[in-house]
């Protein structure tokens, strides 16, 4: 998806950083007063910088300030965020985080630089999305029961690749490893969009991944879709079975996004970037363009976001440890 983002100069952006020197804004009402930089901790393309682009367009035309997405992938995400948790906490740096960066990186990364509680400001839960299992089209699979049998009969043999080590689609076909007895490959990539590019080329035979950045590849014929991941359909491919569907009950897993800024944001700032985000995240075309991509809106509380996030860093811990993943 291109928008006016994708083109803001890189003097643009040298400005917005000379500009920090003039002290954050002291109160709500000053800010925005310079353009604000999103950090996107994947690349270009994948589930996580599309959601950014999509409210971050918003932002720039309801504020009149441009917000700059600058992705900087890596580490399963945690590179970005730790250079969000470091930022001057003015509210000109924000983070769109996923349960990777907040969820799974605190027991994957014995030595993560950051806490993923105590170092931000937690902002909203922007949207949850499913993930859907993609092989293929020369794999002889079309369907969960078909790559459970090819992968015993071959096991090790089948490779899986993900957005990174430790992201969801990593980890959600580790719980699907074990809940089905089978041994795979993982091959991490540098994000979901490579990972994508790599299943289309037969590098890998499959991954999970989410459904707003696989939905292209599907549509085109690129990937055979063969289940998706939640406890429930999507709406963006409603034909489509789950996992828990297919003869492996009670799976689920998938990704969530939200917004964050560095700790110590002054509170005002942070409720008016609440404020303004679940206003976008209610318009009829956003939602629309959500619902396309079989994403559901969040649009929670702070408090109610970081509930969430303590949920789901024990729910991932159990599984981080059952299935013995490390970080390499």
């Amino acid at each position: 998806m291109k928008t006016a983002l994708s083109f803001v100069g890189l003097g643009l952006l040298l400005a917005a950083g000379s500009s920090v020197a003039a002290g954050p804004a002291k109160d709500a009402a000053d800010y925005p007063s310079r353009p604000i930089r999103m950090v996107v901790p994947f690349p270009p393309g994948g589930a996580t910088d599309i959601l950014a682009r999509v409210v971050g367009k918003r932002m720039t035309d309801a504020w009149g300030q441009n917000v700059i997405i600058d992705n900087r992938a890596g580490a399963g995400g945690t590179l970005g965020a730790a250079l969000v948790a470091k930022a001057n906490p003015d509210g000109y740096t924000l983070l769109m985080g996923t349960n990777a960066t907040h969820a799974i990186g605190p027991s994957l990364f014995k030595n993560l630089s950051y806490d993923a509680l105590k170092d931000f400001a937690p902002i909203t839960l922007v949207a949850i999305v499913p993930q859907v299992v993609i092989v293929n089209p020369a794999l002889p699979v079309r369907n969960v029961k078909e790559l459970v049998a090819l992968a015993k009969e071959k096991p090790g043999a089948l490779n899986f690749g993900s957005a990174g080590q430790g992201t969801p689609g990593h980890l959600g076909m580790e719980l699907f490893k074990m809940m089905t007895g089978t041994s795979m490959t993982h091959v991490p990539y540098q994000g979901g969009a490579p990972g994508l590019a790599a299943v289309a080329a037969g590098q890998v035979q499959f991954m999970a991944d989410n459904m707003n950045s696989a939905l292209p590849f599907i549509q085109s014929g690129r990937v055979r879709a063969i289940a998706v991941t939640s406890a429930k359909r999507s709406g963006a491919l409603p034909d489509l079975p789950t996992i828990a569907e297919q003869g492996v009950a009670g799976f689920d897993s998938g990704s969530w996004f939200g917004m964050f800024a560095p700790a110590g944001t002054p509170p005002a700032i942070v409720t008016k970037l609440h404020a303004e985000v679940v206003k976008i995240l209610q318009l009829p075309d956003v939602r629309q363009t959500l619902a396309q991509q079989g994403a559901e809106v969040g649009a929670n509380t702070p408090e109610q976001f970081t509930a969430l996030i303590k949920t789901d860093i024990a729910r991932w811990a159990k599984v981080i440890e059952a299935a013995g993943v490390t970080a390499n």
